[in-house]
């Protein structure tokens, strides 16, 4: 846990009250936990839904783990069943032993998916599947320009956006370009020394980074066109187009179909670290840049 003002650096392991089941929610014994660097900078990671303070917080949002009570009302799910998904952002989260879910963010989770895999699909599968598909609206034979296509979500929007039959323009540093490509894009762009301006008419923009890239971004999607983003307020929108910004939700149907395609090999998840609950600490502090999930197993 850690409180607002120490940051990652200031967590600590602590002993914390085990969590109880309420109305429709169901306790997850944790096997394996993901985790999001911006959390830190989410209001809903230091205050709850009435804005309280709830620092320290328990931090991360992914979780995948065995079922092993039900709240009053809960239906679906059942003691024992393995599970995995993303919990409600203003409660404390599953870099725990236990925590508290609504079993509607939770989906079953097959016997032959590891838990390590598990936890690092919840945000990264959820934010490209909603971004291409729900406010994209994505189509075959349409264009995608895939900013951060090395990284965690990046690497997830290349896959499904290929696997829907969609031409895949993969962006990032240099040191990505290998990368990316294995990951599915049918070309890069090297955001520090190539130029937006060489892609024109793209059909979708799938923007994590905002600023600049995202402003230049806006201006080669095709009329009628549309830029989704996932880092705060759209700042541009396309000429004759659409800007979306969107906060990822759990959404078991997805998860389901997330995981379905792990399984028979049509997506790859893209894990950088795993850790240890003991290891965290250093693991969620790293000295150099990461391109994929951190993941921390919290039981062996």
């Amino acid at each position: 846990m850690t409180d607002q003002s120490a940051g990652l650096a200031g967590m600590t392991l602590a002993e914390h009250p085990e969590p109880h089941a309420a109305i429709n929610d169901v306790v997850i014994e944790v096997h394996a936990a993901g985790f999001v660097p911006t959390e830190l900078d989410w209001p809903s990671t230091w205050a709850d839904r009435s804005g309280r303070e709830r620092a320290p917080s328990v931090l991360g949002h992914e979780v995948a783990g065995v079922v092993t009570a039900l709240g009053y009302g809960t239906t679906g799910l059942s003691p024992g069943q393995r599970v995995f998904g993303l919990t409600d952002w203003h409660r404390d989260g599953t870099l725990a032993e236990y925590v508290a879910v609504e079993a509607r963010n939770l989906a079953p989770l097959p016997g032959d998916v590891d838990f390590t895999v598990a936890a690092s699909l919840p945000i990264s599968g959820l934010t490209a599947w909603q971004g291409l598909f729900e406010h994209g609206r994505l189509r075959a034979g349409q264009s995608v320009l895939a900013h951060g296509a090395a990284g965690a979500v990046g690497t997830m929007v290349t896959q499904l956006a290929r696997e829907a039959g969609a031409y895949v323009i993969g962006t990032g540093r240099a040191a990505d370009r290998e990368k990316a490509l294995d990951f599915g894009a049918h070309e890069f762009l090297d955001l520090e020394h190539d130029s937006l301006d060489d892609v024109a008419g793209v059909d979708l923009v799938f923007d994590v980074i905002g600023g600049d890239v995202q402003r230049r971004s806006a201006a080669v999607v095709r009329p009628g066109g549309t830029l989704v983003t996932v880092v705060g307020l759209a700042e541009a929108r396309p000429a004759g187009g659409l800007a979306v910004d969107f906060v990822v939700e759990s959404d078991r149907a997805q998860l389901v179909e997330i995981v379905q395609r792990v399984r028979d090999g049509r997506l790859r998840p893209n894990v950088d670290t795993v850790a240890e609950l003991a290891d965290a600490i250093a693991a969620l502090n790293p000295t150099g840049r990461r391109n994929g999930k951190t993941v921390i197993r919290v039981r062996p």
